[in-house]
């Protein structure tokens, strides 16, 4: 195997990946594609951080999904925990009106209590046609619904300007 698939440290070498679930309070729909893209940057900048590698994030208006790489030394929790604590302080600054026609309680916070994570061996990242499966998962979160709302709006006529 090539020695990058490997993360080095003093001690040992690991080959750890995890998949990150975490859905919006209430599971609500609210996540836009401008919200997601934003959040793509948090999770990339959160990663680097917390040294570990972001290596797809994506979803739908109610969930978000992380795959990344980490080091046995990091404490999965707590990186869950800061994670969802300052994603949910940047996303309710930046669409602070779009947020508060969802939720009526401003001080529950923007995420589900609970998520969803699970260790990816070797199998679930396996090569697809070039690309490993659950990063082709992760990345095709939302694309059907997509798709079908681009439909719509071709179809329907110009709005008229007053």
């Amino acid at each position: 195997m090539p020695k990058n698939n490997y993360i080095a440290r003093s001690r040992g070498v690991s080959r750890l990946y995890a998949h990150l679930i975490l859905v919006t309070k209430y599971r609500l729909p609210t996540m836009s594609e401008e919200m997601m893209t934003y959040l793509q940057e948090i999770a990339h900048d959160l990663c680097q951080k917390w040294q570990c590698e972001c290596l797809e994030v994506n979803g739908e208006e109610d969930h978000l999904h992380l795959l990344f790489r980490y080091a046995p030394q990091m404490q999965l929790s707590k990186f869950i925990n800061n994670f969802k604590s300052v994603s949910s302080r940047k996303v309710r600054v930046k669409f602070e009106q779009e947020l508060r026609r969802f939720y009526w309680d401003w001080s529950k916070g923007f995420w589900n209590e609970s998520y969803s994570i699970a260790s990816v061996g070797f199998a679930p990242l396996e090569v697809d046609a070039g690309k490993p499966f659950l990063k082709r998962y992760v990345q095709n979160q939302g694309q059907e619904k997509l798709n079908a709302l681009r439909q719509t709006q071709e179809a329907l006529p110009p709005y008229p300007h007053s």
